[in-house]
């Protein structure tokens, strides 16, 4: 059987990434591992793709989303001038907070991978092409063209795992007095406390649900578990309403109730139990403070109310939200939830940002690591492969991702869109997330390539690993802290590829798309994000794994 020969056709609005299920039968096709044309692809014309001409995607330029059941309609749309980052010169902490500056810093990296010029991984940029092959595969396999079908990325699919619409089947338990503006706020607390909780969970965790018996594991078990726990009331403090998330409610959370509602137990442990729940806790702080955002109640649905009387959403006769105003939501509002050991400048945390070596670095006077009012997270091989020629400003060494906050910004647009009707302006400016379904698909293909001395270091950071926690590798990887230089260059150049890889299937897939383009969003979910998961399984059967193991927090990746 080849690689696409399993074709499931008339795919639902909702595609369900079904293939995180495990007992009780598959709920959807998986990659055959005897699939040979994943390799031997790359000698059947190929060469004719120019990898060069990939460089025209940018912040500006990302492909207009097709239609789908959840995009409002563009032509519907009036022109929204979004506003410019903050000068990084005069505050840098701004700029690097910022959404455009995720796109923009990482393209330092991915232009040095264009070169070969990295610290830790080998590019063969010959083998972009069999990526490009790979993730259409599975494109067609699973959608018809013109792939109009294809939903936008975000949370909402995981918790439709195995075709079954648990969204929609909450929603219809409500009472009818339950107007379509509290369904959505009830939709954001669950979406942004589920999101929170989807870093990685290990290898050794699954979630047996209590709604029919089955075993789900990563995501999608991640998923279904904080839907349970938000149905059985565990984030409400409001004895009248189980069904939502406020600051009392997580305040009072304790690690205890979150071990029991997510089955976390010997055997089954789930990574960085102790950090989900640090951070939910802290998240009732941070929605306690920010009540401009979050309401006296310290709701996270209470945004919509904070979006839709903004200015720059009253300016227009429909409701348009420039995605700007969501992010400053997310990332003013959700600061306080962060690590206080994460990098700071001049005091102020950047969250998802951290240092990096292949970035410009400061002057010798002022590095290696502790520059005036510069707190960069410890690094353990920040001292090596420095570059960029020692002239820079100490921002300028910094990479940021905010990964799990545009996970929050793709995930919670979708009930805003699909209750509401409200449009987003500017959800170009999301970028590709830097996660290890995404960056590992670039490995596992090929492109990337771990040198020898970080291999080794990762190995023996995996048996370190191993005699700590007692787990016994049935298949070994390098394993690495999220801090580390290698991933922090690793999830800068995915952002990178991301884009290429966007433009370059457009271009393969240009008949089948009669005149449309895929988007950013729906690329990672029916592409990248799917096909980093399927290659993971080929190349490493027994376990599932990611080709680099993430030694977790609980609050990365």
């Amino acid at each position: 059987m080849g690689l696409f020969s399993r074709k499931p056709k008339a795919p639902k609005p909702v595609n369900a990434s079904a293939n995180g299920a495990a007992g009780g039968g598959n709920d959807s096709a998986s990659v055959n591992s005897e699939g040979s044309n994943i390799r031997s692809s790359s000698t059947t014309g190929h060469s004719r793709i120019q990898i060069h001409s990939i460089n025209r995607t940018s912040a500006g330029s990302v492909p207009q989303t097709p239609l789908t059941p959840m995009t409002p309609h563009p032509h519907a749309m009036s022109r929204v001038n979004l506003p410019k980052p903050p000068d990084p010169s005069l505050d840098a902490a701004g700029y690097l907070r910022s959404l455009g500056s995720v796109r923009e810093r990482s393209k330092i990296v991915t232009d040095k991978a264009l070169r070969n010029a990295l610290n830790h991984f080998d590019v063969d940029m010959a083998k972009f092409p069999d990526v490009v092959s790979f993730v259409c595969g599975i494109i067609k396999r699973d959608f018809d063209p013109p792939f109009l079908s294809i939903p936008p990325h975000g949370r909402y699919q995981h918790f439709c795992v195995g075709g079954r619409d648990r969204v929609a089947n909450l929603l219809a338990t409500f009472p009818d007095d339950v107007d379509s503006t509290e369904k959505c706020r009830r939709l954001i607390d669950l979406f942004l406390v589920s999101v929170l909780l989807d870093a990685g969970a290990g290898t050794s965790w699954s979630f047996k649900s209590a709604e029919n018996g089955r075993v789900y594991r990563r995501s999608e078990g991640l998923a279904i578990a904080s839907l349970e726990m938000f149905k059985a009331g565990l984030f409400s403090g409001n004895p009248t309403n189980k069904f939502q998330v406020d600051k009392d409610g997580l305040r009072k959370l304790t690690v205890e109730q979150l071990e029991k509602g997510m089955q976390s137990r010997p055997g089954n442990e789930i990574a960085g139990l102790e950090g989900r729940a640090q951070l939910l806790i802290r998240l009732g702080g941070a929605l306690a403070s920010k009540t401009d955002f979050f309401g006296d109640d310290g709701r996270p649905g209470n945004m919509i109310d904070y979006l839709l009387a903004h200015p720059t959403t009253q300016a227009s006769s429909t409701p348009i939200v420039v995605l700007p105003v969501l992010w400053n939501v997310l990332m003013s509002g959700l600061a306080p939830i962060w690590p206080s050991s994460r990098t700071a400048i001049d005091g102020i945390s950047l969250g998802d940002a951290w240092p990096c070596t292949s970035m410009p670095q400061p002057k010798p006077a002022t590095s290696p690591s502790s520059p005036p009012n510069f707190s960069p997270f410890p690094n353990s091989s920040s001292q090596s492969h420095s570059s960029g020629g020692g002239n820079a400003a100490p921002w300028e060494s910094i990479l940021p991702f905010h990964k799990l906050t545009q996970w929050l910004a793709y995930s919670l647009m979708h009930p805003m869109q699909s209750l509401l009707r409200i449009q987003f302006a500017g959800t170009e400016l999301l970028t590709g997330l830097p996660e290890y379904r995404n960056g590992g698909l670039f490995i596992d293909l090929g492109v990337l390539t771990l040198k020898h001395d970080d291999l080794e270091r990762g190995l023996q950071n995996y048996n370190d690993y191993g005699r700590r926690t007692g787990v016994k590798g049935v298949e070994v990887a390098p394993m690495f802290e999220p801090s580390d230089d290698v991933v922090v260059e690793w999830r800068g150049v995915t952002v990178g590829f991301l884009d290429k890889l966007l433009v370059e299937v457009n271009k393969a897939l240009k008949r089948e798309l009669n005149g449309g383009e895929l988007s950013l969003a729906q690329l990672l979910e029916a592409g990248s994000w799917k096909g980093g998961r399927e290659i993971a399984e080929v190349s490493r059967p027994n376990t599932k794994e990611p080709p680099i193991l993430i030694d977790s927090d609980g609050t990365v990746f």
